[in-house]
């Protein structure tokens, strides 16, 4: 009994040692939650960590250094994006697979450009999120078709200067051309200037439009 019992430790703790060992960085609790249980259910993955703080997520990155990461965009304290970038500055081959809400192509950019290797949306079926788990954990990168096809569009559109993006936030906030001049220190000719290049770049005909493109974008939640 005794041999029989201590084999089966051993075949437990070898087990364990096979299993994707998973972080999840996610700020809203029942989502969080949801997600740890159906994690579980894997023979194959272990939850090592669990946190809603994009701070924290980092530190228990480093405390654990679990072979998988899932992570929220929009955290507490530190947003999914930067937390990416730290994670990355301790060990450039760490893997990250975003899970977000967020599906605007300068959301999807900034994602993979911080070092995702996937980037996902919350509706994901549970099929493909454990196999983009597996083939990330195996160093493959994972993007679903729709995915890609909107990072394709930001990767050969034109890019938004920084000024370009401060003009056009101010426009969110509704401001005449002459209060944004105001605000950045510049003539009025020169915003006219800016918000031209805007509309352009966004493809847009009005101030209406290119804020909505802009907003499903991404463009006004960085």
């Amino acid at each position: 009994m005794i041999k029989a019992k201590k084999s089966d430790e051993k075949k437990r703790a070898a087990a364990s040692n096979d299993c994707i060992r998973i972080l999840i960085a996610e700020d809203h609790t029942v989502v969080r939650d949801g997600l740890v249980a159906i994690v579980r259910q894997e023979q194959d993955m272990e939850v090592v960590a669990e946190t809603g703080d994009g701070r924290q997520a980092v530190e228990l990155w480093k405390k654990h250094r679990p072979d998988v990461t899932l992570m929220d965009l929009r955290m507490p304290e530190l947003d999914g994006v930067n937390a990416i970038y730290e994670i990355r500055a301790a060990d450039p081959s760490a893997r990250i697979i975003v899970l977000t809400t967020f599906d605007g192509d300068e959301d999807i950019y900034r994602g993979m450009r911080a070092g995702a290797k996937s980037y996902l949306l919350k509706d994901v079926r549970r099929d493909e999120l454990f196999q983009c788990i597996r083939e990330v954990h195996a160093g493959k990168t994972f993007v679903p078709p729709a995915i890609a096809a909107k990072l394709a569009e930001r990767l050969t559109g034109d890019e938004l200067t920084p000024r370009e993006l401060e003009v056009l936030r101010l426009l969110a906030e509704g401001k005449p051309n002459k209060l944004i001049g105001a605000d950045l220190a510049i003539t009025e000719v020169t915003v006219k200037s800016h918000v031209q290049a805007v509309f352009r770049k966004l493809n847009v005909l009005s101030r209406t439009e290119a804020i909505a493109v802009a907003t499903r974008r991404g463009l006004l939640r960085q």
